[in-house]
């Protein structure tokens, strides 16, 4: 396909911008496109916006205040919200709001859109947001979608888009295996650019769309599927703007002249990485990531098995290897719905009826594929030389065949675009975009995520799943379940999809999804959407951010100003985001933004 600018079909490569695909993704990306286009029956506004403002401030004071950032950076850096809402696609997504809103379009938006091109420009807008009690959300590239996307927690935040002039990849060391990036550098970049340098001897750890921030999906604790899957626990060094706008480096990095940041990354003393991750504590601007030794060889297989009471076997079966390194990877084990939805057609190609789709509909509509009929299907990848591939193999051939029915897929069967060669690039470090097909199982495809973590037991797997079954049930939503499994724990991850044009679904999909909540709470909660987040009053960050003004809101951290006048969000919410606006600040002195 050409890849024109004048054509519908136009993706950004690497080359053009920091956020676009790699070349040997192209045509791929411009048929998803394609794809998502064709679902999509939202009519793009034209409609000028009038401008938000911060909870808090006054008109004049926000006026004054852009004017003074906009001298700082230069007025090129400093952008309005005040344009018509362009939702786009994951490869061209917006800053301006979360294109996969479950809450109306304009409940969570900035003001206004910043653009730091140093560590010293984002002390300076922290500086600014202090000064004149603006309330600021960074971002490393505002591709959490499911969680948020770009979209800020508090209404009229300022938005620091840190990925569009901080995307440089500092260094990658090759004996070390490590790498030091800044957050706008995403998975296609930095695999693009260990390929580019001729080190074929290290692989990256992809995520399941590689198009996302290094920093922004660890610092989030997201993660990948080669055996560095957990990218926290990967990560040696950070360097961090604090909400008073100091910057501090964490481990070897706080100490001169040392040339072990990347490599050791505990440093002398306490250990503070971790109160900046799934947190508001601080802005990352820098971090150091391990890189995996290509390991000589690797072989991927998939199971599937038949009934849906299967699971609690499997899980069984599924937790010694894990724990014991046999099932090498953070691999996943996925319901028969999602082997359908990631065909990418949509649902009314199987089922055009009221309410949940029938699974003997599914079944029926999986019994045509090369994968044939199944209810559970498990993904997963052996690393090594043949003779240790064989070995590890086997011992998974007789543990999964314990469950009658179970098959080992033959990959020879499969053509070129089956899902399954998706996963195999993954978890052997190759980025790709194939993953978000099943968004378009409806028109409009939008999609919310819930993860409830528990340990890795079949009564717990089968207790999730009748949770999430009988939620979705209740709101008349399809359930797209995926069991990720790590060393010693699980997640369900429960995507929602829903039309984001049809208001009636977006309720119901945040209906479905906070009651979900209140079914887990007491199994552990991993990651949310910040639009349902699990909101306590009683957590600050109020030593480190004074003022309140970093990313208030963000997983469920609420600085004081805040904290008691309805910000948390709950089912009794309904489906605004906004409290009783914030304390008022006797230090701030009348309409002049001083403090």
């Amino acid at each position: 396909m050409a890849n024109s600018k004048d054509d519908s079909t136009y993706v950004p490569l690497l080359s053009e911008k920091h956020s676009g695909i790699p070349e040997y993704l192209l045509e791929k990306a411009q048929h998803a496109k394609a794809h998502v286009l064709s679902v999509t029956t939202k009519i793009p506004s034209t409609r000028q916006r009038a401008p938000v403002y911060p909870p808090g401030v006054e008109e004049s004071v926000f006026n004054k205040a852009i004017d003074d950032l906009r001298e700082q950076l230069g007025s090129a850096q400093v952008v309005l919200n005040d344009q018509p809402l362009e939702d786009g696609w994951y490869m061209e997504h917006p800053n301006t709001h979360d294109m996969m809103y479950v809450l109306d379009e304009e409940e969570l938006v900035p003001s206004a859109m910043v653009y730091p091109g140093s560590t010293e420009e984002v002390q300076q807008i922290v500086r600014w947001a202090n000064k004149y009690g603006i309330p600021i959300s960074p971002i490393s590239m505002g591709r959490n979608f499911g969680y948020g996307g770009a979209a800020p927690r508090v209404r009229g935040s300022v938005l620091i888009d840190l990925g569009k002039r901080m995307n440089k990849i500092l260094d990658i060391n090759p004996d070390d295996y490590t790498c030091l990036v800044e957050p706008g550098v995403s998975f296609f970049a930095l695999h693009q650019e260990v390929k580019k340098r001729g080190y074929d001897h290290m692989w990256i750890d992809p995520p399941d769309v590689g198009g996302g921030s290094v920093i922004g999906n660890t610092v989030d604790r997201g993660v990948g599927y080669t055996p560095y899957g957990d990218h926290w626990s990967v990560h040696s060094g950070l360097e961090v703007v604090l909400p008073t706008g100091e910057v501090i480096r964490t481990g070897m990095g706080a100490l001169p002249g040392n040339n072990t940041w990347q490599t050791f990354p505990y440093g002398f003393g306490p250990y503070s990485d971790g109160i900046f991750s799934q947190s508001n504590y601080g802005i990352v601007t820098k971090m150091g990531m391990a890189l995996m030794p290509n390991p000589g060889g690797y072989e991927s297989f998939m199971y599937t098995f038949p009934k849906e009471e299967d699971l609690t076997q499997l899980i069984e079966i599924i937790r010694p290897l894990r724990i014991g390194n046999i099932l090498e990877n953070a691999a996943q084990l996925r319901h028969v719905i999602q082997s359908i939805a990631v065909l990418g057609k949509p649902r009314s190609t199987y089922y055009t009826g009221d309410g949940p789709i029938p699974i003997e509909v599914i079944r029926e509509a999986a019994s045509k594929t090369p994968l044939g009929d199944h209810t559970w299907v498990y993904y997963g990848m052996s690393y090594g030389p043949p003779h240790i591939r064989k070995y590890k193999l086997d011992i998974i051939d007789a543990e999964f065949k314990k469950v009658p029915g179970a098959r080992r897929i033959d990959p020879a069967t499969l053509s070129p675009d089956e899902y399954f060669w998706s996963r195999d690039r993954i978890a052997s470090g190759t980025p790709d975009v194939h993953e978000l097909r099943w968004v378009q199982w409806v028109p409009n495809g939008a999609h919310i995520a819930f993860s409830p973590i528990s340990p890795i037991r079949g009564t717990d797997a089968t207790r999730l799943i009748e949770m999430a079954r009988r939620r979705h049930d209740e709101f008349g939503i399809d359930l797209l379940p995926a069991f990720i499994v790590g060393l010693r724990e699980m997640h369900l991850v429960v995507e929602i999809v829903f039309d984001r044009t049809d208001a009636a679904r977006r309720k119901a999909a945040l209906q479905c999804l906070r009651a979900m909540i209140d079914d887990a709470a007491a199994c552990g909660i991993w990651r949310i959407s910040h639009a349902s987040s699990a909101d306590g009053p009683d957590r600050g960050n109020d030593a480190l951010d004074p003022n309140g003004i970093l990313a208030p809101g963000r997983c469920g951290i609420w600085p004081k100003k805040y904290r008691g006048r309805g910000w948390e969000m709950t089912r009794e919410s309904g489906e605004s985001s906004q409290g009783n606006g914030v304390a008022s600040d006797a230090r701030r002195i009348g309409a002049r933004g001083k403090i």
